[in-house]
């Protein structure tokens, strides 16, 4: 079941993301959630917070600003699950477009967004700071850190 989470979620989202590992803060969860153009989508499995997706409405568009889901509960179907919920919301806004970035590294989630019928707008180099245990050569630039992807689809 997906649901819209609010500010009474917020240590449930924080224990979430410690695991799943997205990129984004405290700070920025609970800005999310206390933001009338942004919406926080929680996936619930026997009342359990397992994945979750934050969506920011703009003027013409609306962003996929995070997406995580618990390791042991990815290849599940959850991230299909969330986008659809996100698909649902930015249609609701009358958005145009729904755009994200995402780590050229992050195989798992681009072929999720490919899955979604994404296409690749550009690239940010040298855009994300190296991850902690990231080693080896890739589409690293200035001091190990790593490009972004731009991927769009239409609504």
């Amino acid at each position: 079941m997906i649901t819209e989470l609010n500010v009474e979620h917020l240590a449930l989202l924080i224990a979430l993301e410690r695991q799943a590992q997205s990129g984004t803060s405290e700070t920025q969860l609970l800005a999310a959630l206390g933001n009338q153009d942004t919406c926080v989508l929680g996936w619930w499995q026997d009342e359990q917070l397992l994945g979750y997706a934050i969506v920011a409405r703009l003027p013409f568009e609306a962003e996929l600003q995070a997406i995580g889901v618990l390791p042991e509960r990815r290849q599940s179907g959850a991230g299909l699950a969330l986008m659809e919920a996100v698909f649902t919301t930015a249609q609701g806004w009358s958005s145009e477009r729904l755009l994200l970035e995402v780590r050229v590294g992050n195989r798992n989630a681009i072929r999720l967004y490919q899955r979604c019928g994404f296409g690749e707008d550009g690239r940010r180099k040298s855009y994300y700071p190296p991850l902690p245990t990231q080693g080896g050569p890739g589409s690293q630039g200035a001091a190990g850190r790593e490009d972004a992807l731009l991927m769009s689809q239409l609504l």
